[in-house]
């Protein structure tokens, strides 16, 4: 008996090598190729964006007298250079529409988004002449794409040039007076939306190194969302008014006179990833076998069907091809589907294999259900994050309960050395 339970153990160690080996390759496969792939997808999608409000500026000609020496000679003369000066933004008032649009590559899952930015804009004219203004709108990613781009003027459509990551406009406005400039796109992003009160590490989301502190005069940004589950990062902005709609939120920033160096983020809903989930899987599947292992060699002593080492050695192989089938199976299908079919497959391997071994009620009774709780429901409680743990230590603490209740009036000097199993069967 103790020979067959430390050949039972040497084939439990082994297996377990082998689980964590799967394991690692899951995970080797999944972050080795992160990048490539985030990369990929920022390419045919788009990058994090991070919006800042336009550069409004007027600009003036002004001559000046300059000295030239020319062979040995100095001489005079006038010359015209530009001039120009920041306009402020009097007030703010901002709306982005966010929709949710998953992208899958490998075995993750890519939080990718749709945007609609709706921008007005109050500013002045702050001299008491007419003035040239500049009116710059930075792009909030290099890596994507922008429709139906445009700017108004007081409803006005304004003539656009692109230079760099910007689109750019001239006008001209007359003394003292009040204007409204309205920029409009749609494009499309990934992970994170983000509104900056300055342009310092445009570009970068997340970024607070050497961060501008600035100042926003009456602010007001609603951001309209279709899911949940979203995040606001850390050194981030909380919204100062919420409210559930329908399918997702109603977020609002309004600020009188804000000043800050932190921004407006969104970080959008993360969807589960098959790849961590099945690397995950994988390492605890040890603690599945082991209580499986236990469970099969408690109700077997008890019927006096004692399973040879082999028997449990094809066991643990059925229980393998689990988490083998669903590594491999989660690239091509849903990881809820590619779940159900491992699972099937995992338990019609083990109770085909023992209504042979010994009987069809201890294959679909006794094992099939014990391999039903400790690898099936013990594997899918990885998929509600956080309950994984309490999930496991109540299954183990029940575990123990319900065997110790069965083998109480157990005499196991009679079970050990029971020298043949019932049913005329030859000892293994």
């Amino acid at each position: 008996m103790f020979k067959r339970i430390a050949a039972i153990t040497a084939i439990f160690v082994c297996t377990a090598v082998a689980w964590a080996i799967l394991g690692s390759t899951i995970f080797y496969r999944t972050y080795n190729a992160e990048s490539g792939l985030s990369g990929r997808v920022a390419s045919t999608w788009g990058a994090p964006q991070a919006q800042t409000p336009p550069a409004i500026t007027h600009e003036w000609q002004e001559e000046r007298t300059v000295e030239v020496e020319e062979n040995g000679k100095k001489t005079k003369h006038k010359e015209t250079y530009t001039r120009s000066e920041p306009v402020k933004i009097d007030g703010s008032r901002i709306t982005a529409a966010l929709h949710i649009d998953y992208r899958q590559k490998g075995l993750l899952w890519f939080s990718t988004y749709k945007v609609d930015f709706d921008g007005s804009y109050t500013f002045q004219n702050p001299t008491s002449r007419e003035e040239e203004i500049l009116l710059q709108l930075p792009f909030p990613a290099q890596q994507a794409v922008y429709d139906n781009v445009q700017l108004r003027l007081d409803d006005k459509p304004l003539p656009l040039t692109f230079r760099g990551s910007q689109a750019v406009a001239r006008i001209r406005l007359a003394a003292s007076t009040k204007a409204v400039l309205r920029a409009e796109y749609r494009s499309q992003g990934l992970d994170s939306w983000r509104y900056s009160f300055s342009s310092a590490n445009a570009g970068q989301p997340g970024s607070q190194n050497d961060k501008e502190i600035s100042q926003a005069r009456d602010f007001h940004l609603m951001v309209n969302t279709d899911f949940s589950g979203f995040d606001f990062p850390d050194n981030s902005l909380s919204p100062t008014e919420k409210r559930q709609t329908g399918n997702g939120w109603e977020l609002q920033w309004n600020y009188e006179n804000m000043v800050s160096g932190f921004d407006i983020a969104l970080k959008m809903p993360q969807k589960l990833q098959p790849g961590p989930l099945a690397g995950r899987i994988s390492y605890f599947a040890p603690v599945s076998l082991f209580f499986f292992f236990f469970l099969v060699f408690i109700l077997s002593t008890m019927r006096g069907n004692n399973l040879h080492p082999m028997n449990y050695f094809f066991l643990a192989c059925a229980f393998f091809a689990f988490h083998l089938l669903l590594a491999y199976l989660a690239d091509h299908i849903s990881i809820h589907a590619a779940f159900l079919v491992s699972s099937v497959v995992s338990i019609v391997l083990v109770i085909s294999y023992l209504r042979l071994v010994v009987d069809l009620r201890f294959a679909v009774v006794d094992a099939g259900l014990t391999q039903l709780i400790y690898l099936v429901l013990f594997s899918y409680a990885f998929f509600f994050e956080g309950f994984t743990g309490l999930a496991v230590t109540i299954g183990a603490i029940l575990t123990l309960f319900v065997v110790m209740q069965m083998t109480g009036r157990l005499r196991w000097e009679e079970k050990f050395s029971l020298a043949a199993p019932r049913n005329g069967r030859v000892p293994r």
